[in-house]
């Protein structure tokens, strides 16, 4: 059964659509969800009931009115891109009238493995779709009933059009279906996992076909010996309090020794929005109330209202520690100093790098493209937050006129 659903999938895949057909879908797409926003928030609600409120997980399964709009404007800027198809990368003249080109193709079949996060959905299939890509969803079983009526909207859309509505897949699998999932090198070509550090490192471990490893994010910021007070309270509390559930929101904070001044503005404006704050030995000898920080806290992803906070002695300390705790996501420097800037910049291996400036802004819509299916921590094809331009490979056409190689 799982065979034949992936041969669907990857047949709707070799079907020759035009940008005009893929535009008319997602314009479609955006005016019907709007009009169906009563029975996606009916679904939502069978999936939050059964799901605990002080779970981080709650609040990228709750969808409302406004984030449905929100899906829906991004969907519009997503139709508007223009298409990364057929774009010309090289073009060369082997010899007289035998000419070569690479162009911009689709990767193909897609497979989308992700946690509850209902708008994943959409943005996968937009992003998919006007990229010429087949889409294969697993969504977590926290988000199934508001997985499926998404779902059976854009097929609904995709039928009107008379189109395969094959071109986006949901499964509703068991494990033992998900092991031959990973492993069906002949129909999908790239997996995208989208969630926990446990979900990517399962499905990386397991996978036989080519992974993107996306969403794991420990996040760090670092308060170098001189800065503005304003820039930090903001770009912290910011990073750190926005969307507490969400890859880009910060987990560690890094502070220069002759920085420590800062705290007596910063716990405050945290204890105020409810944040938790693990200190280490220095820190905690300046502010007894907090609480202790252990080692497990290093490199930990809170997805929560928690922070680690430490002292360090400078930039290189910071610089280490980042490189050695991060998950290569974002990482942020608050400083005054242009050489150190300069350093941090060119020494933090991360995805995304920020100067004065709050890491929530590490997202596909913030970076102009529309959506996204998901940011990338690795470093081959696609890095930082994926939009359409990450979905295509490449390919040569060789035209002659008879020729032949001695």
């Amino acid at each position: 059964m799982l065979t034949l659903t992936l041969e669907n999938a990857q047949n709707a895949s070799l079907q020759s659509l035009s940008d005009e057909q893929r535009k008319k879908v997602l314009s479609e797409l955006t005016e019907t969800l709007i009009k169906r926003v009563q029975e996606i928030l009916e679904a939502n609600f069978k999936d939050l009931i059964i799901m605990d409120k002080a779970d981080p997980k709650y609040d990228r399964l709750e969808l409302t009115e406004n984030r449905i709009q929100n899906i829906a404007n991004e969907l519009h800027t997503v139709l508007n891109l223009e298409s990364p198809l057929g774009k010309i990368l090289y073009q060369y003249e082997i010899q007289k009238e035998l000419k070569l080109k690479k162009i911009t193709v689709p990767l193909g079949v897609v497979c989308m493995i992700y946690e509850a996060r209902p708008n994943v959905t959409i943005d996968a299939f937009a992003l998919c779709f006007k990229s010429g890509n087949a889409c294969i969803l697993k969504g977590g079983k926290e988000a199934h009933n508001t997985n499926q009526a998404l779902v059976k909207i854009v097929q609904d859309v995709l039928h009107a059009n008379q189109i395969d509505p094959h071109w986006i897949t949901y499964l509703a699998i068991d494990r033992s279906e998900t092991i031959e999932l990973l492993k069906a090198r002949k129909y999908i070509d790239v997996i995208i996992p989208r969630g926990s550090h446990q979900l990517i490192q399962y499905v990386r471990e397991n996978a036989t076909i080519p992974v993107i490893e996306t969403g794991a994010g420990v996040v760090h910021v670092y308060i170098d010996s001189t800065f503005d007070e304003e820039v930090a309270k903001s770009v912290i509390v910011n990073a750190k309090t926005r969307r507490v559930s969400v890859c880009n929101a910060l987990d560690c904070l890094l502070i220069h020794r002759e920085s420590l001044r800062i705290l007596s503005k910063l716990f405050p404006l945290l204890k105020e929005k409810g944040v938790t704050v693990y200190g280490d030995e220095d820190i905690k000898a300046l502010y007894p109330e907090m609480e202790k920080a252990t080692p497990d806290l290093d490199g930990h992803e809170f997805l929560d209202y928690k922070i680690l906070v430490k002292c360090v002695d400078n930039l290189n300390e910071a610089i280490n520690y980042i490189n050695r705790f991060g998950s290569k996501h974002s990482d942020a420097i608050i400083s005054n100093n242009q050489e150190n800037i300069k350093i941090f910049q060119n020494s933090v291996d991360s995805a995304v790098v920020y100067v004065n400036a709050s890491t929530a802004f590490t997202d596909g819509a913030q970076f102009g493209f529309g959506a996204e299916i998901g940011i990338s921590t690795q470093k081959l094809h696609a890095r930082g937050p994926m939009g359409l331009d990450a979905l295509t490979t490449s390919k040569y056409i060789v035209s002659g006129t008879g020729h032949i190689r001695k």
